[in-house]
């Protein structure tokens, strides 16, 4: 996801509901029920061991019958009920007062996590050392009373019993003309007709190269800043943890990749062995930034927010179905930002949501309304009653299109809201 007081793109972003099982046939049964057509003809001598078996009989069927659940079904967790805050609620971020309001509405709302920004548009929205001696100023260093935002906010949801996780959003991306860029042109990659921004829901970007190993420190610094001098849960990933496909073409990459396979990078940027090679090359970087994160915070919530598998995988290099593998997620969210239910429902029944719904608690990312497309209450509620049908949490995108950027009134909005969390599922704070 992406805000620089921009819009989201509606684009960029198992339990099966009419799932048919097919009847087992246990072949002993009709057996045994013809031995028990035949006990009127036994005495009752032969009746006294033929009950013995039966019941064994009945008790086999009763667990073969118990087994025959859906795999898919979560196991029992903390649900997720969050909520993003973008640049696009700085207006709410920057003033005590009205953080405090947001997070006693969202807690009388039964929310239980705030996701705020720390890291948009080459910029941080907190006071960054390692930002400052890497030659980036800071965007939104202080509130509207200078205080410090995320200090602020963190203990506030604190107060309220809402974790906080901080999202840093823009991950391997930054503006063109940013500050990062014009100080280290070389940390960033490229397509191979040598150009290197691409068209993004932030509109145009450039690219860190994330197998640079200064780059991976900058991001590992960043990261290991936020979660040991702030009180906070954990920290989140979204679908700019990655690189678009089209590039990896510069200097050192090409470089690196002749190094180790012996040939130069295929002119296809999807050939599928240069594809997984820079797809791996991502992965060992984030098991390398979990293992810094949990050596920092052990209890550190490790969130990624991608969007669905296919798309991520085969255009973005971000294998999310891997790092789940590998034990390094914590809690996934994955953005479905679809207004078609059908759709909807399509993409939140895929198998890999399944699988990690079986070990780690998972969501849906639920598009809340944008400033130039609110969206109506009743779609949320049906994308809503669909998630938690299949034993999914969700997070919304994002704070301020929960009610104030809506076709409906506030009141009508927050008490739709209520319906659908009526009771609290608070987060246990590790």
């Amino acid at each position: 996801m992406a805000s620089r007081f921009h819009y989201k793109s509606m684009r960029s972003h198992k339990w099966v509901a009419n799932a048919s099982f097919k009847p087992v046939t246990l072949r002993f049964i009709p057996q045994g029920w013809r031995r028990l057509h035949s006990v009127q003809r036994l005495g009752r001598r032969s009746l006294r061991y033929l009950l013995p078996l039966l019941f064994l009989m009945s008790l086999l069927t009763v667990l073969l019958g118990n087994s025959f659940t859906p795999a898919t079904a979560q196991l029992p967790r903390q649900e997720i009920r969050g909520v993003w805050m973008t640049n696009n609620d700085f207006n709410t971020l920057r003033d005590r007062a009205k953080v405090q309001n947001a997070t006693n509405q969202l807690r009388q709302l039964n929310f239980n996590t705030i996701y705020p920004v720390v890291w948009n548009s080459g910029y941080v929205m907190y006071p960054s050392a390692v930002a400052k001696r890497t030659g980036i100023q800071p965007f939104v260093l202080r509130g509207s009373d200078g205080h410090d935002i995320l200090a602020d906010i963190t203990a506030q949801a604190h107060r309220q019993g809402l974790l906080v996780i901080p999202w840093f959003e823009f991950g391997f991306m930054a503006p063109p003309m940013s500050e990062l860029m014009l100080n280290h042109p070389d940390w960033f990659t490229q397509k191979r007709d040598g150009s290197q921004t691409s068209l993004s829901a932030a509109g145009e970007v450039a690219w860190l190269n994330p197998f640079h190993p200064e780059v991976q420190k900058f991001i590992t610094d960043l990261v290991l800043e936020i979660v040991t001098q702030y009180d906070v849960d954990g920290i989140q990933f979204d679908d700019h943890m990655s690189l678009p496909h089209e590039f990896g073409y510069d200097k050192y990459t090409v470089a690196l990749y002749t190094q180790e396979t012996k040939n130069n990078p295929p002119a296809n940027p999807q050939d599928p062995a240069w594809v997984r090679w820079r797809a791996d090359k991502i992965t060992a970087f984030m098991v390398q930034l979990n293992q810094a994160v949990k050596a920092k915070k052990p209890g550190a919530i490790f969130s990624v927010s991608p969007n669905y598998y296919d798309f991520a995988y085969k255009f973005h290099l971000q294998d999310w179905l891997n790092w789940l593998r590998l034990n390094i997620v914590d809690e996934l969210i994955v953005q479905v930002y679809r207004p078609n239910l059908q759709n909807f429902i399509a993409k939140i029944s895929r198998p890999e949501i399944q699988e990690a719904q079986q070990k780690i608690p998972t969501g849906i990312g639920i598009m809340a309304g944008l400033r130039n497309n609110p969206v109506p209450i009743q779609q949320i509620k049906s994308q809503v009653r669909a998630t938690q049908k299949r034993g999914l949490g969700v997070a919304f995108f994002y704070y301020e299109s929960l009610w104030n950027y809506a076709p409906e009134p506030v009141t009508e909005r927050q008490s739709a809201f209520q319906a659908l969390f009526p009771a609290s599922a608070l987060r246990a704070r590790i």
